[in-house]
């Protein structure tokens, strides 16, 4: 199990790619990548769609591993227990049925 950072940087390794090349192809700050990659900072969704195409893997994949690292920081910032998460899920249910009537 990886945070979205250390799959990102697996990912630039597995191609021998520095920051600097990465941060160059990317067109993106290379100061940017590091943090992200010691999960300092959030990716963008800009981001996220940016390394998806750049390393032909699904956006949705991607965007799943960052939301889940987002949920756990944040179930761990708040000091709650894990069972939030089943309500989460409830909730996310009832929601969508609302939405979709």
């Amino acid at each position: 199990m990886n945070t979205f950072g250390e799959y990102l940087r697996k990912l630039r390794k597995d191609k021998s790619l520095s920051l600097r090349d990465l941060s160059s192809r990317l067109n993106v700050d290379s100061s940017l990548i590091a943090k992200i990659e010691r999960n300092e900072r959030s990716p963008s969704k800009e981001f996220i769609r940016q390394i998806a195409i750049f390393f032909k893997i699904e956006e949705q994949k991607l965007l799943n591993e960052f939301l889940s690292d987002f949920i756990a920081y944040k179930i761990i910032e708040e000091n709650v227990d894990i069972d939030i998460l089943k309500a989460a899920e409830e909730k996310v249910n009832y929601l969508k049925n609302k939405i979709n009537g």
